[in-house]
């Protein structure tokens, strides 16, 4: 499944176009409200002024969580208020104007969603979870840095932007060789690099 997914992700940027130079993109932060449900999060639904009908349960890997009276109730791919929403209208029948929250309380799912990849000539190819401040060399780093084949005056990051993806050159010798920080550029989640071998 990784290794589809990743093969989509560089297969799209391969089909980006050129290379890029300038730096990336700042990758826009999303709000709360605008993060989708997946499976394994968990998630506390709270019914007000009944306070036996709220639960605190994981997503299950069919999307679904269990409401008492309502049943079966989609969460995954879903805001927290769109499945606050739905619970309320299946409440409705039930209790008196119902008035429903549903709270994120473990994003664990995000967790496989924001990880950053490092591939190619390094000494350990990883997917490691993204962290504020997070930048190229820390996750060149993590990787156990570049190998002896190594080419890294040809390294790219790649970054899917909504519906587009791109790739900017990144002068991993310049920073490891010479502490040049100019393409040292902050990673965001999803942002997968490359260091491709040289030509022998």
């Amino acid at each position: 499944m990784l290794v589809s997914c990743l093969s989509l992700l560089l297969g799209a940027c391969a089909g980006a176009g050129k290379t890029t130079s300038g730096p990336p993109p700042a990758a826009a932060i999303k709000a709360v409200d605008s993060y989708m449900i997946g499976v394994d999060d968990i998630v506390q639904v709270t019914v007000w002024r009944n306070p036996d009908l709220g639960i605190t349960v994981p997503v299950r890997p069919d999307g679904m969580i269990s409401v008492p009276l309502v049943g079966d109730v989609a969460a995954a791919g879903k805001p927290p208020a769109e499945v606050a929403q739905d619970i309320q209208e299946k409440l409705a029948a039930y209790v008196r104007d119902p008035q429903v929250a549903v709270i994120l309380t473990d994003l664990r799912s995000h967790e496989y969603l924001s990880r950053v990849r490092v591939t190619g000539a390094v000494r350990q190819p990883v997917s490691i979870p993204y962290r504020p401040g997070m930048t190229v060399l820390d996750a060149v780093l993590a990787a156990g840095g570049v190998t002896e084949f190594a080419a890294p005056d040809r390294s790219e990051l790649h970054r899917k932007l909504e519906d587009s993806a791109s790739a900017y050159s990144v002068r991993l010798d310049r920073i490891l060789g010479k502490g040049d920080l100019s393409t040292n550029y902050p990673v965001s989640p999803g942002d997968v690099i490359t260091i491709p071998e040289r030509v022998l």
